[in-house]
């Protein structure tokens, strides 16, 4: 009989050698643990394994995108490490403008103001944001005001 790809569970790493070598012997294929020394752990560059920080919000993103329930880690993995280094570049750009060392949010707006999508959804976020904190005052005045 031909060789068959383990069943490894709907939460556990589905390793892309595996698929597509199409071969699933223990002794040929690395564990989770081995496959992750070898490719190095992602934006440290070799340095260890990093935290995943939105690992989980990113799956059920990529989830209501169209992707599957339980996207590939390396997928994931890899989304992750574009969105830190989006957030890094942005923050050492806004601390050398403005005042320096310090992240404002007129410095951020001020790097997105030519993405008209970017800039767009800032706008929201900082209107709804300003909304919510007017409802918090009012519900808080209400409840402990008189």
């Amino acid at each position: 009989m031909g060789k068959s790809i383990p069943y490894r569970g709907a939460s556990q790493q589905r390793p892309w050698r595996w698929l597509a070598a199409g071969v699933a012997d223990e002794e040929e294929n690395p564990t989770f643990e081995e496959e992750n020394e070898e490719i190095g752990g992602g934006a440290e560059g070799g340095q260890g394994k990093r935290k995943r920080l939105f690992s989980k919000a990113l799956q059920c993103m990529m989830y209501g995108f169209g992707d599957d329930h339980n996207p590939y880690t390396e997928s994931v993995d890899i989304l992750e490490d574009l969105i830190i280094e989006f957030i890094t570049e942005m923050t050492h750009k806004a601390m050398s403008i403005g005042r320096q060392g310090r992240v404002q949010v007129e410095d951020i707006v001020f790097l997105i103001r030519k993405d008209p999508r970017k800039f767009a959804r800032v706008k929201d976020l900082l209107t709804m944001n300003e909304e919510l904190k007017r409802a918090r005052k009012a519900f808080d005045e209400a409840n402990y005001g008189s």
